[in-house]
């Protein structure tokens, strides 16, 4: 039987991740992407993101930790996962093609031609095979990417529900472009809107699936100790998409301030949650 906070917790790791379904809508039904609220959406992520890792994540990891181990211990464990955490998300960096990888920010013609203002080639003039295989493998990659996604946001909601809300938001904006460099392929390879839809809703399920997976697996080992361990490498993967990710995305398709106004606008919002939740 799962414990108590098991399905909101489900429910907001399911929004989280299928958001990537929100940039494909954004891309198909606006008559052209906008890209500074993209600047200022990713920006406010990677605020979010960065203040509640610092702030929130890191002293849970060494609280947790510390119930069952010295304070010096625990603090000692809590930064070793959080650089493992760093490690991890680089490694599966690594091993993703740069054309594909989800972190690679794209320029403004890749994301904005699909509307009405860029009507899709002929079928005959379209480079279909090459254009619909990038979609997928992009596909693929996010939905790599978006398995420990799913644990950050999965394990923040079951241990702290006001704070897996907040880590959900971030997680879901930031997702938005990623559900754009996936379906932008396909749609223009295949002129099919639904076909796109589909394969970046299903890169988005990744994150549910692999709250799931995570879960099935360590809820028999689960102890505060193992907790704080995780929480720490949630915040190294955190911090890691937001200074790898989202912020160059963000100063990409921004102008002026506008990441800067994003970023402490996630952090401000963030900081006002904690205080009255």
């Amino acid at each position: 039987m799962p414990e108590s906070g098991f399905w909101p917790a489900l429910l907001l790791t399911a929004f989280a991740g299928l958001s990537t379904g929100a940039g494909s809508l954004i891309a198909f039904f606006s008559k052209q992407t906008n890209m500074r609220f993209l600047s200022w959406a990713t920006g406010f992520s990677g605020g979010v993101m960065l203040y509640v890792s610092f702030v929130e994540i890191l002293p849970k990891a060494v609280e947790s930790i510390d119930a069952a181990h010295s304070l010096n211990g625990a603090e000692w464990m809590a930064t070793a996962s959080f650089f493992a955490g760093i490690a991890l998300t680089f490694i599966i960096d690594q091993l993703i093609p740069h054309a594909d990888n989800p972190h690679e920010s794209r320029s403004e013609e890749e994301l904005a031609c699909v509307g009405d203002l860029c009507p899709i080639p002929a079928e005959d003039e379209r480079p279909t095979a090459h254009l619909e295989r990038t979609g997928i493998f992009t596909a693929l990659a996010v939905g790599i990417h978006n398995f420990p996604e799913g644990m950050v946001t999965f394990l923040a909601a079951l241990a702290d529900p006001a704070l897996g809300v907040s880590i959900a938001l971030a997680v879901a904006l930031h997702n938005i472009p990623e559900g754009i460099s996936v379906s932008v392929p396909i749609y223009y390879a295949t002129g099919n809107r639904r076909r796109a839809l589909l394969w970046s809703l299903l890169s988005g399920l990744a994150e549910p699936v692999g709250a799931l997976l995570g879960y099935v697996v360590l809820r028999r080992f689960i102890t505060p100790a193992l907790m704080g361990v995780l929480f720490g490498s949630v915040a190294g993967v955190m911090i890691y998409i937001s200074l790898d990710e989202l912020l160059p995305t963000s100063r990409t398709y921004g102008r002026g301030h506008d990441s800067l106004y994003g970023l402490m606008g996630g952090m401000a919002v963030m900081a006002l949650s904690l205080l009255l939740f």
